[in-house]
């Protein structure tokens, strides 16, 4: 069975089965943790010092650091120093927004799927296969 794709989206399908997936596995990866994920959405409002990333995100200050360091790592966010402080705002604002927006729509389209699915438990971390009958 075969499905008509349109040529734009042919070229992107081919390309992404034909290259090595690692890179994109890594990037869903980081957004996969739900306290990333809110540290993102808020830097979507514009920059934030730690301090302001902490209160928001309602966890210690080192564990919410250890979070952006891998955000910096990746590439998703920068930081800057403001006197003693670390100011840190998106890296790749309107990619990372266009991503988001596009998970949305693929969210609205499969309904509740993804949230059902056996194999994945709410956090995002997959089931051992043998643990859910795969």
């Amino acid at each position: 069975m075969s499905i008509e794709l349109e040529p734009e989206l042919a070229a992107a399908a081919t390309s992404a089965a034909e290259s090595d997936s690692s890179a994109a596995v890594c990037l869903f990866r980081s957004l996969a943790d739900p306290t990333r994920l809110r540290i993102l959405l808020h830097l979507a409002l514009g920059e934030h010092r730690v301090v302001e990333l902490t209160e928001h995100v309602g966890l210690a200050q080192s564990t919410t650091s250890t979070h952006l360091a891998c955000l910096r790592d990746c590439g998703l966010v920068q930081v800057r120093t403001v006197g003693r402080s670390s100011v840190y705002s998106l890296a790749v604002a309107t990619e990372l927004m266009d991503l988001l927006s596009a998970a949305e729509r693929v969210l609205a389209a499969t309904g509740d799927a993804v949230t059902l699915c056996p194999r994945i438990d709410h956090t995002g971390e997959a089931h051992d296969p043998a643990q859910v009958g795969a």
